[in-house]
């Protein structure tokens, strides 16, 4: 009985790395390129700030902007008492949308 060995030619090693480059891909458009946009969209929305916009802070509190600083630093009052709060400007996490009265 005779066996007849097959030898496989030498494959292309960029054929092998392909699958990892792939997933690189798939993760930067998945993950990488919301973030980096969603990143844009927060300092956009923190360097557009002005007095008497509603905000609401990273720690839950809500307040309307009395004034801004050059020191990266805003005043905040907030209901009921009017107590006025100094805080970071990236404390900011989202600005609140006037409801719509009907």
């Amino acid at each position: 009985m005779s066996f007849i060995l097959l030898q496989s030619a030498p494959s292309n090693p960029l054929l092998q790395f392909g699958p990892i480059l792939l997933i690189f891909v798939i993760f930067y458009f998945l993950l990488f390129m919301p973030m980096q946009r969603q990143k844009k969209q927060q300092q956009k929305m923190l360097s557009e700030l002005k007095s008497g916009d509603v905000v609401l802070t990273t720690g839950g509190i809500m307040g309307t902007i009395v004034a801004i600083s050059d020191d990266d630093s805003i005043v905040v009052r907030v209901k009921p008492d009017g107590v006025k709060l100094q805080m970071a400007r990236g404390a900011v996490a989202s600005l609140v949308k006037p409801e719509a009265k009907s």
